[in-house]
């Protein structure tokens, strides 16, 4: 039941309990259980609502940030990974491989205000060695979910 139920939480968080009991074959109660038992344990560690910013009036702007930093003896990444997550402007951090280290990503009101994070704030830091900052433009799909409806040629037909 836990990893069916996970998949469709994961998918759509404000699922009715009922109905969620209903698709799994189980009491009410045991969705219950299992939720507090999945929170309790970390592995549900929020629950959060996607919005396509673009759709409204407020002005947001994303990016992605490379960082290559070096890494502390005997601490790896983390005491700088936690640095740069412990500001309210970054919305994620991630370990990746290649050419640089961390993949942060933040939002903003402007470019301007994410680009005085990059220079004031993140490269700033001791362990960080450089930045590369990628502004996104356009979303098209988001954690699992299309953003942008296929373009559909709305003109009628003239038939000779």
């Amino acid at each position: 039941m836990r990893e069916e139920l996970l998949a469709i939480i994961e998918r759509n968080s404000r699922i009715d309990l009922k109905e969620l009991a209903v698709i799994l074959g189980v009491e009410e109660i045991d969705v219950v259980n299992e939720l507090q038992a999945l929170e309790d344990e970390g592995i549900v560690c929020g629950y959060h609502t996607m919005i396509d910013w673009e759709k409204t009036s407020i002005e947001k702007v994303s990016a992605l940030i490379e960082v290559r930093v070096t890494p502390q003896r005997g601490q790896g990444f983390d005491n700088i990974a936690e640095r740069i997550y412990k500001y309210p402007e970054v919305t994620s951090v991630y370990l990746i491989s290649g050419g640089f280290d961390l993949l942060v990503t933040l939002e903003g009101k402007s470019l301007k205000e994410i680009s005085g994070f990059v220079s004031d704030k993140l490269s700033t830091l001791d362990s960080v060695l450089s930045t590369a900052t990628h502004f996104i433009l356009k979303k098209y799909k988001d954690h699992g979910t299309i953003l942008t409806k296929k373009y559909e040629d709305q003109r009628e037909k003239v038939s000779p």
